[in-house]
């Protein structure tokens, strides 16, 4: 009991590094105090540039791969969860680390990136079908925050697909945080406020339908 407890506060703690406040002080930029206010790689993008953003992105990604990783690699044969089970958990904690981190006073991102760790350790083929639906929706729509949406929702259509029951827990789990973080996003869609990357729109005809 005692190490699945550790390894679960080790997840959380370990998501609550954020890439982009740790990457902002290079800058001596806090990005949570311009753009949209969000400690994520699209603000960073926004604020930072696309190198220090990618950075960001890594590091991110990293945590998340690395907090699952560690759960299934240490968790007790005799422990009150399963490897599997504690695995998924501690990718759940990373990511709610991440969006409401301890370390930086509950403000933190959305959670896209440190999902896509998670998965990389425990589930790398959920990640197929995400990330082209969220290449999909980005292309067509241009809005980052539905791309992420969208993908997050796939994975429990993936793991209902698979058979998989603990994969299916996780993945409502997830996609319900991923839609709860991105509601300001959502609701900035509806008024027409939300940014749009039109760069990224490169499957709008596809919408629009054939050029007449």
């Amino acid at each position: 009991m005692l190490t699945t407890l550790v390894l679960a506060a080790f997840a959380y703690a370990l998501g609550s590094l954020s890439g982009s406040l740790l990457v902002g002080r290079l800058r001596r930029t806090d990005i949570r105090e311009h753009g949209s206010g969000n400690a994520g790689g699209t603000n960073a993008l926004r604020i930072l540039g696309w190198r220090l953003a990618l950075a960001v992105v890594v590091i991110d990604i990293a945590k998340g791969a690395l907090a699952s990783g560690l759960a299934l690699r240490l968790a007790p044969a005799e422990g009150p969860l399963s490897p599997e089970a504690l695995g998924y958990l501690a990718g759940l904690l990373a990511v709610i680390g991440h969006c409401w981190p301890i370390w930086h006073g509950f403000r933190g991102g959305k959670g896209g990136a440190t999902l896509v760790g998670a998965l990389l350790a425990f589930w790398p083929l959920a990640l197929v079908p995400m990330l082209a639906t969220w290449f999909l929706v980005l292309g067509i729509r241009g809005f980052v925050g539905l791309a992420t949406i969208a993908a997050a929702w796939v994975l429990p259509a993936f793991a209902a697909w698979q058979g998989a029951t603990a994969g299916l827990a996780f993945g409502l789990a997830a996609a319900a945080l991923i839609t709860f973080t991105h509601r300001g996003n959502l609701s900035r869609m509806v008024s027409g406020t939300e940014p749009c990357f039109e760069r990224a729109r490169v499957l709008r005809l596809f919408r629009r339908g054939p050029i007449e």
